[in-house]
């Protein structure tokens, strides 16, 4: 393992919570931009998925030897460039502040944190350290949404009605799981909805109102004024709120509309990763101040009373209220 004689220059990375949903996508966008994962650790050794990636990558079970491993490799010079963080989401504040601390940069899953204070003592760590803490965002790289956003641009004074749909079904396992624990995950609308609030920020501008209608452990909804959209929306992990046309048919149902016309932006997500990753590597990628918007966001959702309805209702929403 050494970064001397190679055409390129490959960087090292390490990993924490290889054996989760999402750990694959990052191990994939190391692996096609070129890059070598060195060490990985998760309190689950069910992690075969790392033969079909990087099987000569040292695991470890217990945060402790992995910590001193990633010691070990600096101190012979091997130290590791990039810390991926797929952990529990109460844990990626803590994770960022290792990575960090061992010289690596940190690029982390959504939602970055839970609390929109962890963030400023994440900007603490970087000014004393140097290195630097990137969010996986996704969305803001897909075709449909950045054409979607061009489009908002150039009708400064247009508000748009979006009504925005994420039905993503899950097990009994769910609940019994640190998702199902708000303090752990934020909530549904944290950990399945941060990456959408983030984009519709970003197409549409600053938030200006913010009301949440529904709230529980396995469905919320409310409504969001931004500077250039009206937007209604609906998120549940209930299979019995998939409409009815693919009941059985598949898990998962997305719809974004604007003015009723549908956004198609259902593929491309599995490589969005990679592309995160290649815009990280080219000296890109969003910081911690492009995440702190979203984070808040779902901050007031977690905490906000719930109101009644105003207006519209998301037509997902009324058999719920």
């Amino acid at each position: 393992m050494t970064k001397k004689n190679v055409i390129y220059d490959p960087k090292f990375f390490a990993l924490i919570g290889a054996s989760g949903y999402i750990a694959p996508r990052h191990m994939k966008a190391i692996k096609e931009t070129n890059n070598e994962l060195v060490a990985a650790l998760d309190p689950s050794d069910s992690v075969g998925i790392l033969d079909s990636y990087f099987p000569k990558a040292s695991f470890f079970t217990e945060f402790e030897r992995f910590d001193r491993h990633i010691d070990k490799l600096n101190r012979r010079d091997h130290a590791i460039d990039y810390l991926s963080i797929c952990s529990p989401n109460y844990l990626h504040d803590a994770h960022c502040r290792f990575a960090l601390r061992s010289g690596a940069h940190a690029i982390c899953e959504k939602p970055l944190v839970l609390n929109p204070w962890n963030i400023d003592g994440l900007k603490e760590i970087e000014e004393q350290t140097g290195r630097k803490v990137y969010s996986i965002l996704q969305l803001r790289l897909h075709p449909a949404i950045i054409a979607l956003k061009q489009d908002v641009k150039a009708n400064p004074d247009k508000i748009y009605d979006v009504d925005l749909s994420y039905i993503t079904s899950r097990g009994k396992w769910y609940q019994a799981s640190w998702k199902g624990v708000t303090d752990k995950s934020g909530g549904i609308a944290t950990n399945i909805g941060v990456h959408f609030y983030d984009m519709l920020q970003f197409i549409f501008g600053p938030l200006e109102k913010n009301h949440v209608h529904l709230r529980t452990n396995k469905k919320a909804a409310g409504y969001l004024e931004f500077k250039q959209a009206r937007v209604r929306w609906f998120l549940s992990i209930d299979s019995n709120d998939l409409p009815d046309h693919i009941k059985g048919k598949q898990p998962t149902y997305r719809s974004i509309t604007t003015d009723g016309v549908e956004i198609e932006f259902s593929g491309g997500f599995t490589d969005l990763h990679t592309a995160s990753y290649r815009d990280i590597l080219k000296g890109g990628g969003f910081s911690l101040e492009d995440a702190q918007i979203s984070i808040e966001l779902v901050s007031h959702i977690r905490n906000l009373e719930i109101t009644p309805a105003l207006g519209e209702q998301h037509p997902f929403v009324h058999k719920h209220l």
